[in-house]
Parts: structure tokens; sequence; C-alpha cells
């Protein structure tokens, strides 16, 4: 095995299982990418990105160009004379320059089964689509969105409960794997080109996607709500006020009452009728306030209990 000096560039907490495999390996990170930190929270300070943490962790030198398509950030990538460059959730396109900089080229650790789910949002999208799997891609990048040769597959079933959360979390750690298992033989494996006819966009999330419509059927509103939990979640008004949705489940019922007719209020949950079908709401959140469980929701406010 030939050792290897490898760019990572990563920003969100989905790549830091993946540059920690690496740090892991025999392989040397000379450089770590991210994007510039951000304001955020209520004193809008400035916030490094989790890559960028564990970067500092390790004394990894940290570059954070606002884009990589000046030739002054080109030419800084260049001069690390780096083997391979591994992306992660990195946030900015990749010029051809960059591209190229790497002996071996860049490698993508891209969050489905390519070429289902290119682009910004493929988590939630499967999840909104009712997809029963979904996967792990090693992709050789090109200069196209998620359309390079895949390398390496690894799957996983979307379980019926699985959120946007849940479905994150067990893709990051299977990325990692993944690139773990691969690391020392990646520029040798056989390159498969996208059935690109087949290909599907993830779009990204938007804020103005979070609100709820009844008349959509209860399974399609199962998925939302799950898809979007945590960001951006969803909402409906349903008394009278804005609620936050963070949990529900289908109940097998059927009803010819009204889309968003509440037909029952207890303390296991709110039925609500639906475009077709029922669902059943298990944990809310008022404007300012906490998620509660639908008990502790009408414990504050029996009027509304329904039976």
């Amino acid at each position: 095995m030939t050792q290897k000096r490898i760019i990572f560039a990563g920003t969100p907490e989905f790549s830091v299982n993946c540059l920690a495999a690496i740090l892991q390996s025999n392989h040397t990170v000379c450089a770590v990418y991210t994007q510039p930190d951000r304001q955020a929270g209520r004193g809008r300070k400035l916030h490094a990105s989790p890559i960028k943490e564990l970067a500092l962790q390790h004394n990894i030198p940290i570059y954070q160009p606002k884009t990589l398509k000046t030739p002054e950030a080109q030419a800084e990538l260049q001069a690390l004379q780096a083997d391979m460059m591994i992306v992660v959730a990195y946030g900015l396109l990749l010029p051809k320059a960059v591209l190229d900089a790497p002996r071996l080229g860049c490698v993508n650790v891209h969050a489905s089964i390519l070429p289902r789910w290119r682009g910004a949002a493929p988590i939630q999208r499967a999840l909104l689509a009712g997809d029963a799997a979904t996967g792990i891609t090693l992709m050789k990048m090109d200069v196209g969105l998620d359309t390079g040769d895949m390398l390496k597959i690894a799957t996983t079933d979307i379980l019926p409960t699985d959120t946007g959360q849940s479905l994150h979390d067990r893709l990051a750690q299977l990325g990692a794997n993944l690139l773990a298992e691969q690391l020392d033989q990646l520029e040798n494996l056989p390159a498969t080109p996208q059935d690109h006819e087949q290909a599907t966009y993830a779009a990204k999330l938007e804020k103005s996607e979070s609100l709820l419509n009844w008349q959509d059927d209860a399974i399609s509103l199962d998925r939302k709500i799950r898809a979007f939990n945590p960001w951006p979640g969803t909402q409906v008004n349903l008394f009278d006020q804005t609620l936050r949705i963070w949990e529900a489940k289908i109940i097998e019922m059927e009803t010819t009452a009204m889309p968003a007719t509440i037909l029952r209020s207890q303390r296991d949950g709110i039925d609500v009728a639906t475009g077709n079908g029922v669902l059943r709401l298990l944990k809310i959140q008022k404007a300012g306030g906490r998620v509660l469980s639908v008990a502790d929701f009408l414990n504050g406010h029996p009027e509304l209990i329904k039976h």
C-alpha cells in the first residue's frame, strides 16, 4: 500500500466521520478545505464548521476560500501536491482545474445510490419519495453535478420510522465505513458510468416547503414530517394557531370527513382527516415553545379535548 497525501473537503456534521476515518488510516491529511465560518445564534457570532473543529484538534492546515474559481485559490490548492482529494458535503463547486490538481483525482462520498438523487438534499428527498432503500456512492468526480463514474456502493434500508436525522446519522457512518474499507485502493477500483437517463434531482430544502397541506394523503404527510425532522420542520394551522409537527403516525381507518377535520383529540394523539386517510399527531410545538407530547399539550389546553 502506497501512502497518499489527501486533501479533505467537507463542511457539515455529515462529513465528520469520513475525516475521522482517514485520520485513523495510514494516509496523511495534508489539508482540510471547509466553507468560511458562518454567523449563527442570537448573537450572530461566527461559528466554525464541524470539519474545521475536527481539523483544529489535529493541527491540520485549514483553507476556507469563498470560491475555488479564482486563479489564486487554484494555485494554493495545486501547491499542496496532493495525491487525492476526498470530498464529502463540501458545498462549493470544484472547477476542472481543482479536479485535475490531485495526482489521482477527486473522489466524492455521496449520500444516495447514484444516479438517483443527485444534488443537495438526497437524504430528505429519498424519505419524501418513499424509497425503500438508499445508500452511499463513492464517485470519481467530474465537472457535472454528481455525474461522475461510480466506484463503490453500500446500501441501507429506509425504515418506516426513519427521520431526516436518523437516516443522516446512519448514512454518515456507512459512508465512513465504506471509505475506510476502500481508501487503500480507491485509485484502482473499477469505474462504472452512471445511467444518466435514470437520474433524479434532490433539490435543496427550502423553508417554504415546511407547510403541511391536509389535502395530501396521510402517507405523504407522514413522510414529510419525518424527512423534514430536524430541518426545516413542518407546520400546520390547527386550533386557530400555527403548530410545528415533530412526530405523527398513520391511523388505519376510513373517513368521509373533509381534510383538516379534527376527528378526535385525546392524550394519545390528535387524529386529523387528510386527503386520503387519517394522521395522528404525537409531538407538537407551539410558536416559541418547547416540543411537547400531545398529552402534555392537552394538559395545558383541556378545552381542546375531543372524543
